[in-house]
């Protein structure tokens, strides 16, 4: 029997679909008898209620006079000693490079060797920050001198090696839903309220940033509209909401377009879709793509970053170039409107989100991951997951 671990997780845990990752992999450890130890400023959003073998631990960042700025990374990696020393941790698996990769370095240098670190690369750590010359220098540091990295694409992972010249080994561990919280769940008493009898729901959900191309949101579903009876909800919020919200009422689509912000039961909402958008500029992965394929919903995006490796073209939904609002929509009121493939979509969506990004094969990886930077010789069967 493989010894149980003692791992402490970081991430960032108000938003972003990192730390919904990162917070479903540490419940998911958890379950199988390892000790998980977050340590972050608040706790994560997804973690809820009470789990056996899981723990929390604050940071708290010093309020000293002298200070312009609260150094918050100097905070974090002390508490991770702390918690590494007082826990025994055997390891610390932080999501994003900077800063959790580099506090946990200098958690490892005052802890010693013996402690390991595991680094997930999740997308705008990259994408974003590692565009800044000022910070590419020390997201090069936190990778290279990692015990193992993990990206979330293969496209993730190229443009880590062309903009960094990261030659060492990376990964690929692609996000991952529970199954048993993302399924088409039974939305028959909610749809009357967003929708009439044979109108087509169509939704959009993420943090509203320039990068998510929302105004194209707007611009799909406006040209849907006009052949298919059908209404918009828009999920989250964002900066670029405002923004939205005016176009919305200068097209004159506010009757049809109901703007619901943050919601935590994301299954129950998606569920309520027919469609998922996500035309966005950049994006390592799409986990709302995900969630909305375990739902059954067929997504309409664009061919940016790694969203190719999870919807499959003509099959799970289609794709089209970054901005090319015109196929997008075409290819949405095709589906919309063709009932059979609609259905042959929606069973290629629910059979790929269980078989090949099933959490307890994404679970497992990491497993291997973690036994593997600590020199333990472990058995971790490769899942059967069941459509």
């Amino acid at each position: 029997m493989n010894r149980p671990l003692k791992i402490g997780i970081t991430c960032y845990p108000s938003l972003g679909g990192s730390g919904v990752v990162a917070t479903e992999l540490g419940k998911l450890l958890a379950e199988k008898g390892h000790e998980i130890h977050f340590i972050t400023h608040s706790i994560p959003f997804r973690l809820g209620k009470f789990h056996r073998n899981i723990y929390y631990h604050e940071v708290e960042v010093s309020d000293y006079y002298v200070f312009r700025y609260p150094p918050y990374d100097l905070s974090l990696a002390s508490k991770m000693h702390q918690v590494a020393q007082l826990q025994q941790l055997d390891l610390l698996h932080v999501h994003y490079a900077v800063p959790h990769a580099i506090c946990a370095l200098l958690a490892k240098q005052m802890s010693g060797d013996r402690l390991k670190v595991v680094t997930t690369l999740h997308g705008t750590d990259i994408t974003v920050l590692a565009q800044d010359e000022s910070l590419k220098d020390i997201i090069r540091l936190g990778i290279r001198n990692s015990d193992a990295v993990t990206a979330v694409s293969q496209d993730l992972i190229r443009e880590t090696r062309d903009l960094l010249d990261i030659r060492e080994p990376i990964d690929l561990t692609y996000n991952f839903v529970d199954k048993r919280i993302y399924y088409p769940r039974d939305i028959s008493d909610l749809r009357p309220e967003f929708a009439e009898p044979g109108e087509k729901i169509l939704m959009h959900i993420s943090n509203f940033r320039p990068v998510k191309r929302t105004p194209d949101v707007i611009d799909i579903f406006a040209k849907v509209a006009a052949r298919v009876p059908s209404r918009l909800l828009l999920v989250g919020e964002g900066p670029d909401l405002p923004k939205i919200q005016a176009k919305i009422e200068t097209m004159g689509l506010g009757h049809r377009v109901h703007l619901l912000g943050k919601q935590d039961d994301v299954a129950q909402v998606v569920s309520l879709a027919d469609l998922m958008l996500l035309p966005s500029e950049k994006e390592s992965f799409g986990l709302v793509a995900l969630e909305a394929m375990a739902c059954g919903v067929p997504t309409i995006g664009s061919e940016a970053g790694g969203i190719p490796e999870l919807v499959v073209h003509g099959k799970t939904g289609y794709l089209a170039p970054i901005g090319c609002t015109d196929r997008m929509a075409d290819y949405a009121a095709e589906l919309l409107t063709d009932e059979r493939k609609y259905a042959e979509f929606r069973e290629n969506c629910l059979h790929r989100a269980r078989t090949e990004f099933c959490n307890d094969r994404i679970t497992a990886e990491y497993e291997r991951i973690y036994y593997r930077v600590l020199g333990i010789e472990a058995d971790i069967p490769v899942p059967v997951c069941e459509a």
